[in-house]
């Protein structure tokens, strides 16, 4: 399956309606196909957010340094999942994120303004961005309860919603989204086990 067909079938999945033959030429003129390497960046702190990205393979992590030097992950992000820094994106300013490859990563690419078209003319790309919108917020909302979560509840809370996560990314990368020590993540690991 080629990266345009996986895209297209996304959209049709997340929208529950069908991309018309016009629309996938739209949507193929102006998504850019663009490879980035294990370690190189999307997006660096100051930069404007030029471009949102569907991630058709690989994966990666958004992150921001505190004045220690430390990293801290925000979002950890996976195939048919989006690339961007929202607010720099839309309201461009200079972000205050880092987002940098973790594997090699396919994406495909599209500008502000090519976005806003899309929106307007393309029914399927419209309803699979409100949903997409919905299920953002209620995702932010949820990673936002989990501060009053003990170690062992953003874990689980971890584990039931992303299973996925502790086969693909380090344990230092986990424990660094869930706020925690290495070493209070292999704890908690050993317990659950027991």
């Amino acid at each position: 399956m080629s990266n345009f067909e996986i895209f297209f079938d996304y959209i049709q999945e997340i929208s529950g309606k069908i991309l018309s033959e016009e629309n996938k030429l739209l949507l193929k003129a102006h998504f850019k196909p663009r490879k980035l390497r294990k370690r190189q960046y999307f997006l660096q702190e100051g930069d404007v957010c030029k471009f949102i990205a569907f991630i058709v393979k690989g994966s990666a992590k958004t992150f921001i340094v505190d004045e220690k030097g430390h990293e801290n992950i925000l979002r950890l992000s996976v195939e048919r999942w989006w690339l961007t820094d929202f607010e720099s994106f839309y309201r461009l300013t200079p972000s205050l994120y880092n987002i940098e490859a973790l594997e090699e990563l396919e994406l495909l690419q599209s500008t502000n303004a090519e976005i806003e078209e899309f929106l307007k003319y393309i029914p399927a790309f419209s309803a699979m961005s409100d949903i997409i919108s919905q299920n953002s917020t209620i995702a932010s909302q949820k990673r936002m309860n989990t501060i009053n979560y003990s170690a062992e509840e953003r874990y689980e809370e971890l584990v039931k919603n992303y299973p996925y996560f502790l086969q693909r990314f380090s344990q230092q990368m986990i424990a660094s989204y869930l706020g925690l020590s290495s070493e209070t993540l292999s704890r908690i690991k050993k317990n659950a086990l027991k």
